[in-house]
């Protein structure tokens, strides 16, 4: 008991000193937390991280791995808010010179939903859009009856979803078998290598609304339009993946690429919007005289 009493003896001496109780939660004042708390600081930390917010990063990247055969396997791929894709189609019709389109849109969250629906709006816009071309072709010739040519989806089906899928398929290949033999090539999951060539047909979906001008010169004009932002696209994320190799084989594999989409976009335009016109042979029609006459309209 000899410590409660000295403390008796000191609260008699200084009767204005602050005592604690142990029952009492301790309560900082509010001016001491406003000097720990500089101004300003609250939003370093949401920029930079605390050491807390790095944790909570961690711990909830910490993803469960489900079995491919599942829903909740593929549910991963397709979840994406509109803001995102919105920002990565934003980002894939106004390249940023040297900025990398993996790691400034899609590394963080590759996902499947956005290449998906824009290679789909793309092949109803492609065939609805090579429907109208060839009826404002015709339009006013007597001899010509339209009809619908639904075989166009599935063809436009068939081209865009096997380029969208067999390229970045074949360049995953080639990027991982160059990287092991030169270690410093950047690497790509195939996830973001589709999310990129997804993304970066986004232009042609405007762009063939747009054929469906019937001059040729507007048509070239803006094929080599859309060529240019979406090969930059392509550029701008696969050269720095393989400018450590040999000068030959990256300048190949860059030029490929860009030939690809080239033929893809060209070859659009040939066979879905500038198709030669048909010979449409007209009724025949008897003379005066006993004899037939058959005319041909081009």
């Amino acid at each position: 008991f000899a410590e409660f009493d000295d403390a008796a003896n000191l609260l008699a001496a200084n009767p204005d000193a602050t005592t604690i109780s142990i029952d009492e939660p301790v309560e900082i004042p509010k001016n001491q937390h406003g000097r720990l708390q500089e101004p300003g600081r609250e939003e370093d930390d949401e920029l930079l991280g605390t050491d807390d917010s790095d944790k909570t990063e961690l711990l909830a990247g910490q993803k469960k791995s489900a079995p491919f055969w599942t829903f909740d396997y593929y549910q991963t791929f397709f979840d994406v808010d509109t803001y995102q894709v919105l920002d990565r189609i934003k980002g894939s019709v106004f390249p940023v010179p040297g900025k990398n389109f993996v790691r400034l849109y899609i590394r963080s969250n590759p996902d499947l939903y956005g290449p998906f629906w824009i290679c789909a709006t793309l092949v109803f816009t492609i065939a609805v859009s090579g429907n109208l071309s060839n009826f404002f072709i015709h339009l006013g010739k007597p001899t010509y009856h339209y009809v619908p040519e639904f075989r166009k989806v599935s063809i436009a089906a068939t081209t865009i979803y096997a380029y969208a899928w067999l390229v970045p398929l074949a360049l995953w290949g080639f990027l991982m078998w160059r990287n092991s033999k030169v270690m410093n090539i950047v690497s790509y999951s195939f996830l973001e290598i589709v999310c990129v060539y997804g993304y970066s047909l986004f232009i042609y979906i405007p762009t063939a609304i747009l054929w469906i001008i019937p001059q040729k010169v507007v048509r070239w004009v803006l094929v080599v339009f859309s060529l240019c932002l979406s090969g930059s696209v392509l550029v701008m994320t696969f050269w720095p993946a393989v400018r450590d190799d040999s000068r030959r084989i990256a300048v190949a594999t860059v030029a490929t690429i860009l030939l690809l989409h080239a033929l893809l976009a060209v070859g659009c335009l040939a066979y879905f919007f500038d198709a030669p016109e048909l010979d449409i042979t007209a009724p025949i029609i008897p003379a005066h005289n006993g004899t037939t006459v058959i005319t041909k309209s081009h």
